[in-house]
């Protein structure tokens, strides 16, 4: 941590994966707070810090990546976010765990390792399904009440140290996953000989973790945020494994977080085959150029159109004096705020997540209440944040458009969604 000592944030000059300084700016991105710094009503006075949130490009190796690290303590450590809170996230899981024992067919009691395990949702599925299970999760409140509920949790940061530890103490593990967080480490080679040192003979380590190609495609440049140093693609990282003797066997596209891949990963000479699907997306990034810088310049143009039809048309409205609410204390809100600049003209944001409400906004501290709040102060507009859940959220409160009430989806494109008469 010694590069923390006198600041939050470093910025580092050479890429993760393949350790060159050959980097160039691909998406500039309005400064932000961290995106899940929501704070009380005892805080709301104090300034909180915004950090650089540009994206670089590796042109060695094609990893593309956020080169400012804030640091691991101060995000983590008192982490808010559990999984059950996310819409869906748990019947994908539940999902994701029958997929992977049908086709991996590990033995019974086999153990299973999941890192940045949050609440454990994931891994009472595979104990569910008579695995041994372990999880690692660094927000000690999340951990702890992780373990009440049944499944073992160590309170730690994943190391090689720690990697060496759990081998003695449990055996090497047969699955170990790791679900949107590989993305958030900065120090790739320590987890991975980690990763490498607990892996079975047999055993294969699966990542789920946003696609950067999907990003693209479906404008979610607001899952840009400080949590997320890495945005992957799978040629940067079948060869950033070689380096550890260590192989991508599989890639399965998969629909959260706006569109992710699963990444299947065994020790070289481990007993299972490549599949097609490794080659044919690696051929399919070349052919969309997720090596250019001038595909990006395309995505930046398509961010600012996007900006400038909901700035406009929120300008519009309150100049003939309607009221505006946000739905959704996400994090990538806090992207989508601060980039489009409307985090003065949302009057209060609702959140289903009970540890959400009664809190302000990252940076902008904007109020968060209970989605109830829309029958009582029935503001006229009610802008999405949360806008890849828009139609989910539409179908629950019905009963708010059938009083007047309108819907504002700000992407992929702006569209207003009001009672059907």
């Amino acid at each position: 941590m010694s590069l923390f000592q006198n600041n939050n944030i470093y910025k580092r000059d050479t890429c993760r994966l393949c350790g060159c300084k050959n980097l160039r700016l691909i998406l500039p991105l309005t400064p932000t707070a961290l995106c899940d710094a929501y704070v009380s009503a005892a805080h709301v006075n104090e300034v909180q810090e915004v950090y650089p949130l540009d994206l670089f490009l590796c042109q060695d190796c094609g990893y593309i990546h956020l080169p400012y690290v804030v640091n691991p303590e101060i995000i983590y450590r008192n982490y808010i976010y559990v999984t059950t809170s996310s819409l869906g996230l748990s019947d994908h899981f539940k999902k994701y765990v029958n997929e992977v024992l049908y086709s991996l067919k590990p033995s019974p009691q086999s153990l299973v390792v999941d890192i940045g395990s949050n609440d454990g949702t994931l891994l009472r599925y595979f104990k569910d399904r008579n695995m041994r299970v372990l999880g690692i999760e660094p927000a000690f409140e999340i951990a702890q009440n992780a373990t009440k509920s049944g499944i073992e949790s160590l309170s730690q940061f994943f190391s090689v140290k720690l990697s060496d530890k759990i081998r003695k103490d449990y055996g090497p593990a047969t699955i170990i996953t790791m679900n949107n967080l590989f993305a958030n480490i900065d120090d790739l080679v320590d987890v991975t000989r980690g990763i490498r040192t607990l892996l079975a003979p047999d055993g294969v380590f699966i990542i789920e973790s946003s696609y950067v190609a999907d990003m693209i495609q479906n404008m979610v440049f607001d899952f840009v945020y400080h949590e997320h140093l890495s945005y992957f693609s799978v040629k940067p990282l079948k060869t950033f494994f070689k380096r550890f003797n260590m192989e991508l066997i599989n890639v399965e596209r998969v629909p959260t977080k706006g569109g992710s891949l699963r990444y299947y990963i065994q020790l070289d000479g481990g007993p299972r085959l490549t599949s097609s699907a490794v080659a044919e997306l690696i051929k399919y990034e070349e052919h969309i150029g997720l090596e250019r810088h001038d595909t990006f310049k395309v995505f930046s143009s398509k961010i600012d159109e996007r900006k400038h039809k909901l700035v406009n048309t929120l300008h519009e409205l309150k100049a003939h004096k309607k009221t505006i609410a946000g739905y959704g204390g996400s994090a990538t809100t806090t992207t989508l705020l601060y980039h489009f600049g409307i985090g003065n003209m949302i009057d209060y944001i609702v959140d289903d997540n009970p540890e959400k409400q009664n809190t302000f906004s990252p940076g902008c501290h904007i109020p968060v209440m209970a989605p109830d709040v829309l029958y009582k102060s029935r503001p006229d507009y009610v802008v999405v944040l949360a806008w890849r859940y828009f139609d989910p959220i539409v179908k629950k409160h019905q009963a708010y458009l059938d009083r007047g009430g309108h819907f504002i989806r700000p992407l992929p494109d702006l569209e207003i969604v009001e009672r059907l008469l």
